[in-house]
C-alpha cells in the first residue's frame, strides 16, 4: 500500500511495473480496459479473493485499483488479504474506512484484524461500536475470550447474544474443557439445542483430559458422523490413561473405516507402542507412514524415533534421525533423550554438542535429557558444569525435573549430603518424587539416617505413596532389621497402601507375554523352570553368587535363592531365550527397578548363551552382552 502511494504522488501508472503472473492466472497488465466495467464484477471479485488466497496480494491490489465498478464484495475481498497478515493492520484500517457501504462481513473482517494485532480486549472495544453485528461477529468475542481462558466473559457474551449456533456451542464447550470446569462443559453440551462435530469432539476431549474414560466412549458410540480429529481425540485419550492396546485397536477401526491418518494421530498410536513396548506393531506403523505422504513429515519421524528408542532400538532411531531432513527442537531430544535412557552418555552428549552448532537452541527439555545423559553415565562433574550453564548461559530456569536428576547423579554418586543441600535450597517445593529419588539413592549407600528422613518428608508429602513405604523397608529389609519391616507393613495396611505388583514383558511375534514374580499362570511355566534350573547350575560354576540382600522376606537361605532364580525378569528372559532366535537380541521390559541380583545373574545369561539381552526398567535401558553390561554397573 505504501509502494502504491509512492507511485502516485510520483504520477506514476502502479500497474505498469507487473511483469509476472502466478501458473493457471492471467496477466493483469494484459486484461483490456473494458473488462474491467461492470459486467465483470463478479469474475473480478472471484479473481481478487483468488489471488488474496494464494498469497498474492500485490496482485490483488492491482486488479482492485483498475476495476472501475466495485461492489461491498469487492472491497470486503481485498480488506480480508490484508486482515490475514500481521503487521499491516493500519492499511486495513484505511482500506475499511473508504468502503461505502460496509455490511456485516466487512465488520467481522475488521474484527478479526482487531484480535489478530491487538488481542482480544482491543477487538472487545471495536465490536462494541459495531453497527452491524452477526452470529459470526458474537462468535468471534466468544471463541476469542474462552481460548485465553476468560471464561467469565465468554459466558456473559454467549448469554447476551440473540441467536446462537453450533459454533458459539463448541465454543463455550471447548473453552470450559481448556480451563478445568469439566461440570461446566458437560451442563452446556448436554443443554446445546445443536451439536457439531466440533462440539461432541471438544466434549470427548474433556472426557478423556479427566479420565472420564468409559463417558467419552460412550460419547463416541453415540456420534453418527466422526472426523480425524475426533478419531484423534479418542485414541491420544486411551493413551494418555493407560490404555494404550485400547487405543491401539481403535487405530485400526479408524483404518478399516477409510480414515486416513495425520501426524497427530501416528504420534498417539507410537506413543501407545512405546508404553507397551509393542517394537513389531511399531514397525508396521513405520511401514504406513513409509507409504504415505507424512513420510516426510518431520512430527511423525520424530515419533518413530521416541518410539525405536522406548523401544530398545537404538539402532533404528538413529537411522530414522539422519534420514530427517527438517529436524526442529523436538526431534533433537527425542534422540538425545533415546542416547541417554540407553546410557551412552557420552554420544548423547556429543549430539547436543552438534545441535548448538547447527544452530539449534536448546530448551528445557533438551537439558533433562542431558542430565540424565550424565547421570546414567555416572558423569558427575559434568552433570554439575550443565545444570549451572543452563541458568547462566541460556537463561532456563531450573523446574523440578532438573533438580531430580541432579538429587540423583549426586546421590548415585555417593554425595548424599550435598544432594539434600541442594534439595534445602531448591526456590519451590519439593515434589514427592525428589524426596523419593533420594530415598533411592540411599538405599543404594545403605544410608538408614538420610532413608528415614526421606522417607518421612515424601509421606508428608504424599501419605498414599507406596514408593515411600517400600524403599524405606527395603533398607530395614537389607539390614536384616525384620521388625521394622513388618512395622512399615503394617502402617502400609492401616493406611489402605497398596504397593503396585512387579512384573516384566516380553514380545514374542507380536504377542505380548507377561511375568509376576513365582508367576504360577503362564502356560509354559514348567519350560520355563526347566531353563532355569539349568542356567543356574552353569552360571554358579562360572561364579555367580545369589545376592541375597535381594530377597526381602525373612526366609530360609534356600527359599531366598528359589524366589530370586523366579523373579519376572528372569523368567522373561529364560522364555526369550526359548523362543527368540539365536542372533535377535532379546527384550524384556519392566514396571520396576532391575534388582541386583537380577543385574548380575543376566550378565551370567549373556555369557553364557552368547545372547545379547537387552532390559529396560523404568530409569532405563541396560544392554547385556557377553557377560558385560552396558551401564558398568552404575545404575
Amino acid at each position: 500500500m505504501y509502494y502504491l502511494r509512492f507511485l502516485r504522488n510520483k504520477n506514476q501508472n502502479p500497474f505498469s511495473t507487473l511483469s509476472f503472473v502466478t501458473s493457471n492466472k492471467y496477466h493483469v497488465s494484459s486484461i483490456t480496459q473494458s473488462k474491467f466495467n461492470n459486467d465483470n464484477v463478479i469474475e473480478l471479485n472471484k479473481l481478487i479473493t483468488s489471488y488474496v488466497r494464494s498469497g498474492d496480494l500485490n496482485i490483488a491490489l492491482n486488479v482492485f485499483e483498475k476495476m472501475t465498478v466495485k461492489t461491498t464484495v469487492t472491497w470486503n475481498s481485498i480488506l480480508s488479504g490484508f486482515a490475514r497478515n500481521q503487521g499491516t493492520f493500519e492499511q486495513a484500517r484505511q482500506l475499511f474506512e473508504k468502503i461505502p457501504q460496509p455490511n456485516s462481513v466487512s465488520y467481522n473482517i475488521m474484527l478479526a484484524c482487531y484480535l489478530h494485532n491487538f488481542g482480544i480486549h482491543k477487538a472487545h472495544e471495536f465490536f462494541n461500536h459495531m453497527p452491524l453485528k452477526d452470529i459470526a461477529s458474537w462468535n468471534t468475542m466468544i471463541s476469542g475470550y474462552a481460548q485465553i481462558g476468560e471464561m467469565r466473559v465468554a459466558r456473559e457474551l454467549f448469554m447476551a447474544m440473540p441467536e446462537k449456533n453450533s459454533v458459539s456451542w463448541s465454543a463455550m464447550v471447548s473453552g470450559y474443557v481448556e480451563c478445568g470446569d469439566l461440570d461446566s462443559a458437560v451442563e452446556c453440551f448436554y443443554v446445546a439445542p445443536v451439536k457439531s462435530v466440533i462440539t461432541w469432539t471438544a466434549m470427548i476431549t474433556g472426557y478423556m483430559k479427566f479420565g472420564r474414560v468409559e463417558s467419552a466412549e460412550r460419547l463416541f458410540k453415540e456420534m453418527s458422523l466422526k472426523n480425524l480429529v475426533t478419531w484423534n481425540a479418542v485414541i491420544s485419550g486411551y493413551v494418555e490413561n493407560g490404555r494404550a492396546e485400547d487405543g491401539i485397536k481403535l487405530f485400526k477401526t479408524m483404518l478399516e473405516s477409510g480414515t486416513k491418518p495425520n501426524a497427530l494421530t501416528l504420534t498417539s498410536v507410537l506413543l501407545g507402542c512405546s508404553n507397551l513396548s509393542a517394537l513389531q506393531l511399531g514397525k508396521q506403523v513405520h511401514q504406513l507412514v513409509c507409504k504415505s505422504p507424512l513420510s516426510s513429515d518431520t512430527t511423525a519421524g520424530t515419533s518413530l524415533i521416541s518410539m525405536y528408542s522406548k523401544c530398545g532400538d537404538l539402532m533404528d532411531a538413529w537411522k530414522l534421525f539422519i534420514q530427517i531432513p527438517r529436524k526442529d527442537i523436538v526431534t533433537w531430544n527425542a534422540m538425545i533423550s533415546g542416547y541417554a535412557q540407553h546410557g551412552a552418555g557420552e554420544k548423547a552428549l556429543s549430539l547436543f554438542d552438534e545441535m548448538k552448532i547447527q544452530g539449534m537452541k536448546p530448551d528445557w527439555i533438551t537439558f533433562v535429557a542431558v542430565l540424565l545423559a550424565c547421570n546414567h553415565a555416572g558423569l558427575v562433574n559434568l552433570g554439575v558444569q550443565y545444570f549451572d550453564i543452563m541458568v547462566k548461559d541460556f537463561g532456563i530456569q531450573a523446574r523440578p525435573e532438573h533438580y531430580a536428576c541432579m538429587v540423583d547423579l549426586l546421590g548415585r554418586s555417593g554425595r548424599l549430603s550435598q544432594a539434600v543441600d541442594l534439595i534445602k535450597s531448591m526456590p519451590f517445593k519439593p515434589h514427592p518424587a525428589i524426596y523419593g529419588t533420594l530415598l533411592g539413592a540411599c538405599r543404594i549407600h545403605r544410608n538408614l539416617h538420610l532413608a528415614e528422613f526421606a522417607a518421612k518428608n515424601l509421606l508428608d508429602l504424599d501419605p498414599t505413596s507406596a514408593t515411600g513405604y517400600v524403599q524405606l523397608a527395603n533398607v530395614y529389609a537389607a539390614q536384616n532389621r525384620w521388625e521394622s519391616v513388618a512395622r512399615i507393613r503394617r502402617s502400609m495396611k492401616d493406611n489402605n497402601v497398596v504397593k503396585a505388583p512387579g512384573y516384566s514383558w516380553i514380545e514374542i511375534n507380536s504377542v505380548v507375554h507377561e511375568f509376576r514374580s513365582s508367576d504360577r499362570l503362564h502356560p509354559e511355566l514348567a519350560s520355563i523352570h526347566e531353563k532355569l534350573n539349568e542356567l543356574e547350575k552353569k552360571m554358579k560354576l562360572a561364579g555367580y553368587v545369589p545376592d541375597l540382600e535381594f530377597a526381602l522376606h525373612d526366609v530360609g537361605e534356600e527359599l531366598k535363592e528359589q524366589l530370586l532364580l523366579w523373579h519376572s525378569e528372569k523368567l522373561a528372559i529364560a522364555f526369550g531365550l526359548l523362543k527368540v532366535p539365536f542372533g535377535v537380541p532379546i527384550r524384556v521390559f519392566k514396571n520396576l527397578r532391575v534388582c541386583g541380583d537380577c543385574h548380575s545373574a543376566i550378565k551370567y545369561m549373556s555369557s553364557i548363551e552368547g545372547r545379547e539381552i537387552i532390559v529396560r526398567d523404568t530409569t532405563r535401558f541396560h544392554h547385556f552382552k557377553d557377560g558385560i553390561c552396558s551401564c558398568s554397573d552404575y545404575w
